[in-house]
């Protein structure tokens, strides 16, 4: 009985662990105008000359904004 609980115990954890991350996208605008899709919004790129125009919640959302960018001129 004592294995069957500490099976369920660690059954249980491990289905815990595996809940899905959720990732956002950032569309990142450099300071010559290049754009780029940021893997994970919460991790900001390193050093200066960067802001973030959009935030999405899927990549082909991301992907979506990124084109409209450049339709508008906003991203090369």
């Amino acid at each position: 009985m004592k294995r069957l609980v500490f099976l369920t115990g660690v059954l249980i954890l491990g289905f815990a662990a595996t809940t899905p991350v959720r990732a956002d996208y950032a569309l990142v605008r450099w300071t010559d105008g290049t754009c780029r899709i940021w893997w994970q919004a919460g991790a900001n790129p390193w050093g200066a000359g960067w802001a973030k125009v959009a935030v999405s919640p899927d990549f082909t959302a991301a992907s979506a904004a990124f084109d409209a960018a450049v339709r508008a001129g906003t991203c090369k």
